[in-house]
């Protein structure tokens, strides 16, 4: 899952550059639901999960017992932060996906520990959320440039300002700069994807820089499933509330009883497939789109893939983008992954 968390007030005012427009949340929306209602099976993309309400039930997901990515993330930083700093020897560090960088500042503090930091980039799609956690990010390192870049993953990588704009011409070339993808979101692009989003990641940086990517790894089928249908039915109110958000942007008449939550692990493919199933056959209207979309009973629609990975599938598609492994840690018990890749050329 993608694992945006909850903003704070601003303490700082950091420079922001936004590539999206006003309309760009709403085009997306309306293209997404478009395409993927229109689709056979039927399919609405996660990001549309975090609304403020959706937000709020992911945060209580995180802390579940049976959910335990963003827990073993967490252990792994908070034990190799010093090596990673290391390994990258970066002053510069890129969050893709940034959030309220919460467990960032893991990193942040090991690499000013170490004497060699002087930026720090948070990447995100929502405005709101990047500009208050870059202000507290600018107020708790004083010393630390702060450039916040509000855009997509699929369009705005190479606006990433991991040079320095104030250094004068003929200057030596910068220190390397490491790019983050922290949460296991790679699970979330389909496999057909992943080498186009690897790829636009590997364009935005030079020769020398690191690219640090969290992965949660295939594991007992069990835990995989419970993770993401957890006995509380958390998972469950989070997934259904994809549908609140339809009918409160798109005026759509979604009945939230007339569906339920499933979660299931396709072997195959590795990955696990969150779906809402159709309790009944029912017609929902969507004004906004001037849209009619029939359920079966029974009829299932996928709203989140989370792929699970194994290490050397992990080196496989980075090193197809042209990024080679130099580091892996996993947590104590080999649940979770965090890699550090290098651009070689």
């Amino acid at each position: 899952m993608m694992p945006p968390e909850r903003a704070a007030p601003p303490a700082a005012d950091p420079a922001i550059d936004n590539w999206l427009d006003a309309g760009w949340s709403d085009r997306e929306l309306r293209a997404d639901v478009s395409v993927g209602l229109s689709s056979s099976p039927k399919e609405l993309p996660p990001k549309w999960f975090y609304d403020d309400r959706g937000s709020e039930l992911f945060d209580e997901i995180t802390r579940l017992d049976e959910y335990y990515p963003t827990r073993r993330e967490r252990e792994i930083l908070e034990r190799e932060a010093d090596a990673i700093a290391a390994a990258a020897g970066a002053d510069c560090i890129a969050e893709l996906g940034s959030g309220t960088s919460t467990k960032t500042r893991i990193l942040l503090d090991a690499f000013a520990a170490a004497g060699q930091f002087r930026r720090y980039v948070p990447f995100d799609n929502s405005e709101a959320t990047l500009r208050n956690a870059a202000g507290e990010v600018a107020a708790a390192y004083p010393d630390l440039a702060v450039q916040g870049v509000v855009g997509d993953f699929e369009h705005h990588l190479g606006h990433l300002p991991l040079d320095d704009a104030d250094a004068p011409f003929g200057a030596p070339p910068r220190a390397p700069a490491m790019l983050v993808l922290l949460g296991g979101t790679i699970g979330n692009f389909s496999p057909a994807r992943r080498p186009a989003f690897l790829d636009a990641v590997a364009g935005a940086m030079r020769t020398g820089d690191t690219f640090l990517l969290g992965t949660d790894l295939v594991k007992d089928v069990d835990r995989l499933v419970a993770a993401y249908d957890d006995a509380a039915g958390v998972t469950a109110r989070f997934n259904l509330n994809v549908l609140s958000v339809l009918n409160r942007r798109l005026g759509a008449d979604f009945d939230l009883d007339a569906f339920a939550h499933e979660a299931v692990f396709d072997a195959d493919n590795e990955w696990i497939e969150m779906r809402l199933r159709s309790l009944r056959t029912q017609t929902v209207h969507i004004p906004a789109l001037e849209m009619t979309v029939d359920f079966a009973a029974g009829e299932r629609m996928r709203t989140e893939i989370s792929a699970k990975f194994r290490p050397e599938r992990v080196r496989s598609e980075l090193g197809a983008a042209g990024l080679v492994v130099q580091r892996m840690w996993t947590d104590a018990d080999g649940d979770y992954a965090l890699t550090l890749a290098r651009r070689v050329l």
